[in-house]
């Protein structure tokens, strides 16, 4: 991900072409390191996203509706009080670095005029968004504190100087001559490679765009900088200015690089990544804001999603782990318990031959008439007993082991069905889309008694249960996706009709699936298009051939003891379907249409 110089470069002048002198609303703090501020310009509203997260840190236009917590966090308190009503009279970036100051005009309690400074520092885990005093150059606050004991050279306390960040003896490229460029080129070690030797001296140049300037250039990037000749500094200069230019003139082409295969999203930049053509495609937008939207969306939500069901995860992995243990050892008692036979036959045959045996034998040897062949069987006795006494022993071995075979029975059947529903669970987990599904999931192992309720405080609302996935079939049906237990319960035994068709992959977890009928036939197509999306959102997803059994809705059935999302049925008939990748995407413009 290049957000280098370029891409900062890119950002503020959309800013500056958007929202300078636009007039501030609202603040919100959705997450501890994320602010959206919504803004009003010469009449149209902006909704500002500003992310100091160690991963995906960034500053753009977005259009995404976040919850936000019932209480603001302090810094959104105090970004509220300086900012709310204010007028932004200057946006611009610091030289060519990762770095974005946006200047705010408003009024303290004594109504004088004065200018707050909105600092976004986009460098990784160092990443920060700070507010600072202009005229004092005092810090008042931070998103992210940074006490001495973390950077003796950079507090970020309020109250302390605000200091930018090390350049490490990098010059602004906007700003050098051609012989400035080769000296500190040649300053690096002989054996560098030109690409590294380009982005280590260079301001907001990331390694990707050395790699790029050199493409352009006709030069190996990975050629030591000790080999290249006056001709080689020309051709790369000519392509860095060339690049450069770009940022001058303010023309850009905000892409993003995707796989020509399977799409899958791989990259973005400002202009067109030459190096990238033969192997990649690019898909353009109208702005970096869009182009940073889109790419982050799932980005972002997949790491707050992961990093919020890491304590579920890591449980049910646990769990699952132990059911695995605890069913091996039942099925090592089975096989012992299953031995009780030979109990019952020493009883019957003690019984048979008690005139034979004498009261301090230790064994006895006897016809087995239970054996085809009429073989002899020795039997151990215990010499305190009588011989009568000998034979009730064994019966009772007998009646404990066969007790014992029903209660491993019932146990082993039990233990079988928890490891499919926490298989179940974990398959929800990974598939998780949104954050309310990962509450979901855990509110119900709550109700299971699998988890502590959390301690809540009585300001929380009560939070909606969220609805299943829908799409629309090539012929026009709705087809719904249980995202959840709870969701496919719901949607089995609550929303769908009884002549709807359910679906579900066979003996592998995953979500139930209903095609909504109103009554009228089911095309086959439709009835594919189901069983393609009940692989999918499955366990075998990355499966073939993967087995999945339908049938009216009418008979499938939830025992009185079953767990969340476990269900039985009957008169079902079964597709094989290696699962499309690309399914939900082709029904989703099908909706899309439809609406």
């Amino acid at each position: 991900m290049p957000f280098d110089g370029m891409v900062v470069s890119a950002i503020a002048h959309e800013l500056q072409q958007k929202i300078l002198h636009a007039k501030i609303e609202k603040i919100y703090q959705p997450e501890s390191d994320e602010i959206n501020i919504l803004m009003r310009c010469f009449g149209k509203k902006y909704k500002l996203l500003l992310s100091a997260s160690s991963n995906h840190p960034r500053i753009h236009f977005t259009e995404i509706d976040k919850t936000n917590p019932q209480s603001p966090p302090m810094f959104c308190m105090l970004m509220r009080k300086y900012l709310v009503g204010g007028k932004i009279v200057a946006i611009q970036q610091k030289d060519f670095e990762r770095i974005i100051m946006i200047d705010i005009e408003s009024h303290d309690e004594l109504g004088y005029s004065t200018i707050k400074q909105l600092i976004i520092e986009i460098m990784g885990k160092h990443s920060n968004i700070i507010l600072i005093d202009k005229s004092h150059n005092k810090i008042l606050d931070s998103i992210k504190r940074i006490s001495g004991d973390i950077n003796r050279y950079r507090e970020i306390l309020p109250g302390r100087n605000y200091i930018f960040p090390p350049t490490h003896d990098k010059k602004n490229p906007l700003h050098i001559v051609f012989e400035e460029f080769i000296s500190l080129i040649n300053n690096a070690t002989s054996a560098t490679p030109i690409y590294k030797g380009i982005y280590t001296t260079l301001q907001g140049i990331s390694p990707l765009c050395a790699r790029e300037i050199c493409y352009h250039a006709k030069v190996n990037s990975d050629t030591p900088i000790s080999n290249l000749c006056e001709e080689d500094y020309k051709t790369i200069w000519s392509s860095l200015k060339s690049l450069l230019a770009h940022t001058l003139s303010g023309t850009f082409s905000p892409n993003i690089i995707v796989s020509k295969n399977d799409h899958q999203v791989l990259d973005f930049y400002t202009t067109i990544i030459h190096l990238y053509k033969p192997i990649y495609t690019f898909l353009f937008f109208d702005s970096i804001s869009d182009v940073l939207e889109q790419y982050y969306l799932k980005r972002d939500v997949s790491d707050r999603l992961k990093q919020k069901s890491t304590d579920l995860r890591k449980f049910v992995t646990h769990t699952i782990n132990k059911l695995y243990k605890k069913y091996q050892k039942l099925q090592e008692e089975w096989i012992t318990a299953e031995q009780s036979q030979k109990y019952r036959i020493y009883g019957e045959l003690l019984t048979a031959n008690l005139h034979s045996i004498k009261k301090g034998d230790s064994e006895i040897e006897v016809i087995n008439f239970y054996d085809e062949h009429g073989r002899t069987i020795c039997i151990p006795l215990d010499i305190q007993l009588t011989p009568a006494q000998n034979a009730q022993k064994y019966f009772k071995k007998y009646t404990k082991a066969k007790n014992a075979l029903r209660e491993l029975q019932r146990q082993l059947q039990e233990t079988k069905e928890e490891i499919h529903y926490f298989e179940n669970l974990l398959h929800t987990i990974e598939n998780a889309a949104y954050l309310e599904d990962i509450e979901e999931i855990r509110s119900e192992l709550v109700e299971e008694g699998y988890l502590r309720k959390r301690k809540t405080t009585s300001s929380q609302k009560k939070k909606v249960q969220s609805k299943p996935l829908s799409f629309i079939s090539s012929d026009g049906f709705n087809i719904l996706v249980g995202k959840n237990n709870k969701q496919n319960d719901m949607l089995t035994l609550k929303i769908a009709a009884k002549k709807d068709l359910w679906f579900h992959t066979k003996d592998i977890p995953g979500s139930h699936v209903v095609i909504v009928s109103n009554n009228k036939p089911i095309p086959d197509q439709t009835i594919l298009e189901a069983a393609e999306i009940a692989a999918f959102y499955s366990k075998a997803k990355q499966s073939s051939n993967v087995p999945v059994d339908y049938t009216e809705v009418k008979n499938v059935k939830k025992p009185s003891s079953a767990k969340p999302g476990m269900v039985i049925y009957e008169n079902q008939k079964t597709l094989y379907i290696t699962p499309r990748h690309d399914i939900t995407t082709i029904l989703d413009k099908n909706k899309s249409k439809s609406i």
